[in-house]
Formats: structure tokens, sequence, C-alpha cells
């Protein structure tokens, strides 16, 4: 039994565009041939069998408007349309003498070339088996006559057939000159047709790789992910008890230098369980906000955690009414680590641009530092870096990468004249728009001893 492989609908497409082309060059040469060298041919038979190619593949363009994929079996049984459809017409043009014959090559070339071995092997045979009954049945072409009889005698002179075959006249050199211009046809068909194949293969493995980084990248996230949240889960208990112990040292020792120490660590414990808290609500639905308004939040959250960053006032490059959007924290978090590489650059200078159209959002980061290896920028977000300094591992950028990409957008980072960088993000609005999406599962917080701890989901289990 014959198994079925869909195939994009484009190897269809292709089969029908060449059909196209071989029925013109058929009803092309029938023309010349009766009319032009006033040979008799059968032409009753020979139109009707080209009517029913043409219908078929009138019929299969409709179909391919309306599918996606096509089967190994449906393009076997397209090339076997082509190949009973060309014996038809040899049979009634000389048959295995005909200087066309040649063409049934064709889709056995382009089965061996599309479908699995075996549906090569398949339409082999049902080749074979063509040209051989045409070997033994057909009707014989009729000797050329008057001013083609002149034309054979010609070009055998021409061709250096002579001898008995220039005298007698009797098609020989015409048969030549056929298998000559059925040559260049063949040659032409099979390089177009195996050309724009082996481009769409070309393609189709760009896209298979594409997938397969992406997927990488994707389970790396999740390792992340997953490490993340154990570590979440593990700093829970100890935040809280430093917090405790702070709190008692803070309430016994006298004033001075040290309460400040405790009260400067006591905030750093704040925010460490903030971060936590941010970790767990991450995956919550936030109200919808304007794109500016949530830029603006979002920077001024940024620069709470980077004061020393000095950095000009969002500017804004549309005045169109900003689109509403909903976004979850990922994003932020996305963003920040760009701001972050901003101002690890030029802490003197960050400037931050929002603009969009009725598709996309696109923001940039600018900075005035040093600049970017090209090198460096082409491998930032597909892998971790492992640079000298001991924070440059590029995780920040991998995850931000990751987390653009989820949503359907691109990263780009490029040299500013004279000096610094831009970071360009571009994010499709349809991706952002202000709808109610499944919140993601998450560790629940609870009340621990000084504030929320994080503990694990437990599942119940039936007596």
């Amino acid at each position: 039994m014959l198994t079925s492989t869909p195939h994009p609908v484009s190897a269809l497409e292709r089969l029908v565009t060449l059909r196209w082309v071989t029925l013109a060059a058929q009803i092309s040469l029938i023309a010349l041939v009766t009319v032009g060298w006033k040979m008799p041919l059968p032409l009753a038979p020979m139109l009707a069998g080209i009517a029913f190619l043409f219908l078929i593949n009138l019929a299969t363009a409709w179909r391919l408007r309306h599918a996606s994929t096509v089967s190994d079996q449906e393009l076997f049984t397209q090339l076997c349309f082509d190949v009973g459809t060309l014996a038809w017409l040899l049979y009634f043009a000389g048959g295995s003498s005909n200087p066309f014959v040649s063409l049934l090559l064709l889709p056995m070339t382009i089965a061996a070339v599309v479908l699995p071995r075996r549906f090569g092997w398949y339409l082999a045979g049902i080749s074979l088996a063509a040209y051989s009954l045409l070997v033994f049945f057909n009707q014989p072409l009729p000797p050329p006559e008057g001013n083609l009889k002149t034309l054979d005698q010609l070009l055998a002179e021409t061709c250096g057939v002579g001898g008995e075959h220039a005298s007698q006249g009797d098609g020989f050199a015409l048969h030549i000159v056929g298998m000559w211009l059925n040559y260049i046809l063949s040659s032409l068909i099979i390089i177009v047709f195996l050309t724009r194949q082996a481009m769409a293969l070309r393609e189709q493995e760009r896209v298979l790789q594409q997938t397969r980084e992406k997927s990488l990248r994707q389970e790396k996230v999740l390792a992340l992910g997953l490490q993340a949240a154990g570590a979440a889960h593990k700093l829970g208990t100890p935040l809280s008890t430093m917090a405790v112990l702070v709190s008692e040292l803070e309430r016994d020792l006298p004033p001075g230098e040290n309460r400040d120490n405790l009260r400067l660590l006591r905030q750093q414990l704040q925010r460490c369980k903030g971060i936590l808290a941010d970790m767990v609500a991450a995956g919550d639905a936030r109200p919808p906000l304007g794109a500016d308004q949530w830029i603006r939040n979002l920077m001024n959250e940024w620069l709470l955690l980077r004061p020393e960053v000095h950095m000009q006032a969002l500017e804004i490059e549309n005045d169109e009414t900003p689109p509403l959007i909903q976004v979850d924290r990922s994003l932020d978090q996305a963003l920040q680590n760009l701001l972050d590489n901003g101002a690890n650059a030029s802490p003197e200078s960050v400037r931050l641009q929002l603009d969009w159209d009725r598709s996309q959002l696109e923001i940039r980061i600018l900075d005035e530092g040093s600049g970017i290896d090209s090198h460096l920028a082409s491998l930032l977000g597909r892998d971790f870096i492992l640079q000298e300094k001991s924070e440059g591992l590029g995780i920040g950028f991998f995850l931000t990468n990751a987390t653009i990409e989820h949503l359907g957008g691109t990263v780009e980072i490029s040299n500013r004249l004279p000096t610094g960088s831009c970071i360009r993000v571009c994010l499709p609005l349809e991706n952002l728009a202000a709808t109610p999406r499944p919140s993601a599962t998450v560790l629940p917080l609870v009340d621990g001893p000084s504030g929320p701890m994080l503990t694990r989901p437990v599942t119940r289990i039936a007596a």
C-alpha cells in the first residue's frame, strides 16, 4: 500500500506551470506540421488527448487555490496523466520512431526529484511499458512529399546525412532535426524545473534550520526558567529569615553608622523579595495601557534601579494617538535588559525613542558608547557569549531576544556615527492587542514569618 506524505502546493504548482508550457509546445508543433508542412495527421484523436490534459490541468489549478498540501499519490497520479497523454499523441505520430519520444523521460525525472524512490520506480516502469508498446503499436508518419521532401533532401545534404537517405528523401534528415529540437526542449525543461526545485529545497532546508535553532533556543530558555523557578523557591525562606534578623538587629543596636547600614540592607532585602513577587506575578494579566504610558512606566521603574544613569525624556516620534496594548512583565524585563546594556556603555547619556504605525511598535535605545563589534552583534541573542568580564555572558540579551521572538518581534543592533550604538526593537501590534489572555501557571505566594514566600504546587493523590 502506498503511503501518502504531504508536500507544499508549490511542487504541484511548478508541475502545472510546466504542463501549460508543454501544452502550448504540442499545439504549436502540430500546427507547424499540419499547416506549415502539409503533413496529414489524425487531428481528431490528437487534439482530444491535448484537450483531456488541458482539462486535467485546469481542474488541478483550481484545486490548488483551496489546498495547502498535496500527497505523494496525487503527484504520482498527475505524472501518470502526463505519461499517458504523451504516449497517446506519439501513437498517432510514428510511435517510438518519433524524435520526441524521449520526452517520456521528463515525468520520470520529476518523480525522481520530488517523490520517494518507490514512486520513481513505479513511473519508470510505466514509462518503459509505454515506450515498449509504441515500438510495436503505432501509426507511422507519412513520408515527406512536395516541398517537405525537398526540405528533407536539403537538410540531409546540410547535415552530412548523404547517401541513400539524401537521394530517397525518406524523412531521415527531418528526424535528426526533430531530435535536435527535442534535445533543446528537454534540456530547457529539465534545467528550469530542476533549478526551481533546487531553490525550493534550499529554502525548505533554510526554514528547517531556523526552526531547529529556534527550538534549541526555546529549550535553553525553558531550562533557565526552571532554574529560576527553583532558585526563587529556595530563596524565599532565607530572605525571610534574613529580614527577621535585620529587624531584630535594628531594634537592638544603638543609632549610628551600623544602623544606617542595616537600613540599607533591609531595603535591599525588600527589593529581593519584590523581584521574587514579580517573578510569581509574571503570568498575571495586566490592564491595557497606551504604548507611551507603558514605556514611561517601564522607564521610571528602571531609573529607580539605575539612578546614576542620565536619561533624557522619552522621545515620541508620532503625533497620532498611541495604540492600546497589553503586555506581560517578561517584555518589561526584556527591554530593561536592553536599557542596562545601553547604560553600561554610556551611563552619562541614554535615549529612548518610541514610534508606531498600523502594524508594529518600534522602540529604539540609543547610547553614546564605543559601539559594538559587528561579529559580536551577529552572535548576540543566538547563544550565550563568554567574554573576559564575568558579567559578559550574553544571557540577558539571549533571554531578551527569546522573549521578543516569542511575540513575533525582532531585535537589531547597529553602530551610530560618530559614536554609540542603536538597539531597535520591532513588535507586531497584533500580538500586543489588549485582549484577555490566559495566565501562566506560576508558583503561589503564602504569608511567611516576614512577608510573602514561594511554595511548591501540591499534587493531591486520592487514597
